[in-house]
Formats: C-alpha cells, structure tokens, sequence
C-alpha cells in the first residue's frame, strides 16, 4: 500500500510511513531500495537545493523509472518526511544526559545548528509540520531526558523542544541568507545606503539608535551562543 496522503489529509499517514514496511508492488524486485532512494534525494539537496528534488530527478539518481518508485514514496511530502528522518540520523547522542540542563540544550542546539548548515535545505523542510520518524524520535527522547531537571511537565517539555529547534532554524536560515549577501557586494552596499537613508529620514528615531550603536563582533558562533542563552533564559524563568 503506498505511504502517501489520503485525499483530505495533512500529510502522510504516519502509520503507513513509519510503522509498515515499506514494500515495492509486486513483480520482479528492484534494484534499489527506500534508504537509497532517500539517499538520493538528499544528495540532490545538498548539492542543488529542495527545487531540485523531484520524483524524475531521484529516479534518474537511483537508475530506475519514476513510476517504479511511487511505492516507496508516492509524492514529494512523504519523500521529503524520508529525508528529514534520514538525516536526523547525524543527530545521534550517545551519551546520557549530564543532568545539567541548560548545558545539555546548549549542547543539542549546537549539533542541530552544525547539522542544518551541513543541510541548508533542512530549515525550509522544517517549516511545515512533520512526523518524527525513528531517527528524529531518538534525538527528541534524549532533549526530553535532558530537561527533566526542570521539573517541567511533558506538555511544556514538548514545547521547548519545539521552540527550540524552531530558534534553531530560524537562525541558521538568517545565517545562510547573510553567507550570501556576503558573496554579493553591491547587494550588500545597497542594503547599507538604504538603512542609512531610513535612519536619516527623522521618521524612525529608535532605529536611527540602534544602527548608532557600537556593532557587535560579526562572529557567527558568539552570536549564535548569545541568541540561545536568552532563549535559554526564557525557559529558566518559565
């Protein structure tokens, strides 16, 4: 049975694409299965984004025809929950918790932030609702031991780890848009005139104070650590 959405859903069944095997129909077996299909589809995102990735394109990666692969993932969302899990794998932690909390999300907010730079297409992927599958159940089982000295209840645990990985996305995907006006200097000096020229319109004074201000160090890391404390702050005072 295919793992794809039934007509009026929001997604795939989660059911069908976690819980059941994944099974080609019937006929000679083929030559490659759902991880190298997976596998495939990843690559093509690392290399040329998430519009790159489509039902054809995969197929051509994999040597097989499209309508070959539509039992293991019947549309571009089910392929796209595969790849999420898929790479979550990278997310594995080993070690137990340390019982220090604000350490340990530290810790995961910084393997996930490596991971989504590593895939700079996972961000994008992110924003639409997702099931967790097997790999991505593992890393949100370990966050959740992580917070138990909180003594927060499992509902607001849920949610941390949420408004976690969503500051983490977030962030990641402002660092990958300024890794790219970076690389485009007359973007970059236009988008400067034009905030000198708001700051010296008199129509907006905190602006003007703020862009006054002494900048900060432009150190992708510090700035990243600076963010999350306050994030971290926020869950600490409840």
């Amino acid at each position: 049975m295919p793992h794809g959405a039934p007509p009026g859903s929001a997604g795939p069944d989660p059911e069908q694409l976690w819980l059941r095997p994944a099974e080609p129909r019937r006929g000679r077996r083929p030559s490659f299965s759902r991880e190298a299909i997976t596998a495939a589809a990843v690559a093509l995102a690392d290399a040329e984004g998430l519009d790159a990735v489509t039902m054809r394109r995969v197929a051509t990666e994999v040597g097989a025809g499209v309508m070959s692969l539509y039992s293991y993932a019947p549309d571009k969302e089910t392929l796209l929950e595969l790849m999420v899990d898929h790479v979550a794998g990278e997310l594995a932690v080993t070690d137990p918790p340390t019982g220090d909390w604000r350490a340990d999300l530290k810790t995961l907010a910084h393997r996930q932030r490596a991971h989504m730079l590593r895939h700079p297409w996972l961000p994008a992927a992110l924003t639409t609702r997702r099931t967790p599958g097997p790999r991505t159940l593992a890393f949100l089982e370990h966050a959740l031991a992580a917070l138990r000295p909180t003594g927060l209840d499992g509902a607001a645990k849920l949610e941390v780890f949420a408004q976690l990985t969503a500051f983490v996305a977030g962030h990641v995907s402002h660092e990958i848009a300024q890794a790219a006006l970076a690389h485009s200097p007359d973007r970059a000096a236009a988008e400067s005139r034009y905030l000198a020229a708001v700051a010296a319109d008199g129509a907006h004074p905190e602006l003007a104070d703020a862009l006054a201000s002494p900048g900060r160090p432009q150190d992708a890391e510090a700035t990243f650590g600076r963010f999350l404390a306050r994030l971290l702050d926020g869950v600490e005072a409840g």
